[in-house]
């Protein structure tokens, strides 16, 4: 087993081994708010699902324009800076939040962290991207998502605990990550951000200084397009799990919140014990059939929430889409990547995280007008009739693309 561990560690290089640390370091953080930020903001400002929709709707949007600007400035000032940035905004933005007390400023808060902290999103993957060879990259995004999963797994856990107590706890740790991980970037880190250029990436740093004329090469990408769109689609059923559940777990089948938590750590461990083999398993497959099962997967899973009641079946529906959630979310930034010109990487991956963020700038807000005012069930049923379309999307796609994908 210390062999076996051994030799997965020295499969990757050093920096690649101390970006996770600081990943793992900062995403501990993060997990201590997300899983708990809607509830949050429904128990201290009174607010409607719905409402609490629009709020995640707007920062959303704020990220997504945040993360086409970072990915241009990331391939031309370099990963390094714009990863730092985005650490000092999240450790600010944490510990501004606690003295919020008008909904309004919340709202503004949440849209402006939104924005700056979205800016270094296409760094960290364009960097994992320059320090792993073409072959590792699979595999190094898969552990990406065992190293996020483990604070998926912690996180939600001491989470629920402390926000039974005090919420203004679970910021002030996330400050507290996000400066650790910044000197840890600041010190530890090197630049990945090519050196030599292509001619057309030269000639366009003189005339674009913010970087966003390369974003006309991705959308000519058409391929590259077409599986950002059926990628949204699924997105929108996968972000459920941050911006519904919760509440429908409370509120329609009446779940304390440390359930929410018990099926979060559910598929953090899972991803933990599967991640290694489930890659195996998908890298042997044509990518985008690949994606299909995987999405398949993930879409049973979620529409499983309106058939079923109770803890058990709720965590076998957990274990289900986590299947699919395996498969779909490191191969999805591989072909990123794999698409991607070298002198483009943050841009490919920025349009990856922008077709993320559209998924989720309408669909919270979808789904909180259902559970407030019609049948809850409708919002997995919903998601099965999406995710579907979204798989038939990806078997289309294969056939189109040919060898390409």
């Amino acid at each position: 087993m210390i062999n076996k561990i051994r030799n997965t560690v020295e499969e990757y290089p050093k920096s690649f081994w101390v970006m996770m640390l600081g990943l793992f370091i900062d995403n501990l953080g993060g997990n201590l708010i997300y899983p708990f930020f809607t509830l949050y903001v429904t128990a201290k400002f009174g607010v409607g699902l719905s409402v609490v929709g629009l709020l995640l709707g707007a920062q959303t949007a704020g990220r997504m324009l945040g993360g086409i600007v970072g990915g241009g400035l990331a391939d031309r000032y370099g990963r390094k800076k714009l990863m730092l940035f985005g650490l000092l905004v999240s450790g600010l933005f944490s510990t501004v939040i606690i003295f919020v007390n008008h909904f309004y400023v919340l709202f503004l808060v949440a849209v402006a962290a939104g924005f700056l902290g979205a800016m270094s999103g296409p760094a960290h993957q364009a960097m994992l991207a320059d320090i792993l060879p073409e072959n590792k990259r699979s595999s190094g995004f898969g552990v990406l998502r065992v190293v996020y999963n483990l604070t998926v797994a912690i996180g939600p856990l001491i989470g629920g605990f402390i926000s039974d107590f005090s919420y203004n706890w679970l910021f002030i740790g996330d400050a507290i990550t996000s400066t650790i991980t910044f000197f840890i970037v600041l010190k530890l880190l090197d630049e990945t951000l090519p050196e030599k250029l292509s001619a057309q990436e030269e000639e366009e740093r003189k005339s674009d200084k913010i970087g966003l004329k390369g974003y006309l090469q991705v959308l000519k990408d058409r391929d590259y397009v077409l599986l950002l769109g059926f990628l949204m689609l699924t997105f929108a059923v996968m972000m459920q799990m941050l911006s519904t559940l919760s509440v429908y777990m409370r509120d329609v089948q009446g779940f304390p919140n440390r359930y929410y938590g018990y099926i979060l750590s559910l598929n953090a461990v899972m991803v933990v014990v599967m991640q290694f083999w489930v890659t195996r398993q998908a890298d042997k497959m044509k990518p985008l059939i690949a994606l299909a099962i995987g999405a398949a997967f993930s879409t049973a899973g979620y529409a499983m929430f309106g058939f079923v009641n109770g803890l058990l079946p709720f965590a076998l529906a957990m274990a289900i889409l986590t299947i699919g959630e395996m498969v779909i979310d490191p191969l999805s930034q591989t072909l990123a990547a794999k698409f991607a010109p070298e002198d483009k990487r943050g841009r490919y991956m920025a349009a990856l995280n922008l077709s993320t963020n559209l998924s989720y700038l309408i669909t919270p807000y979808l789904a909180g007008l259902v559970i407030d005012n019609y049948d809850p069930h409708w919002v997995w049923y919903a998601c099965g009739i999406v995710g579907s379309v979204a798989v038939l999307g990806y078997i289309w796609l294969h056939f189109r693309t040919g060898k390409k994908a």
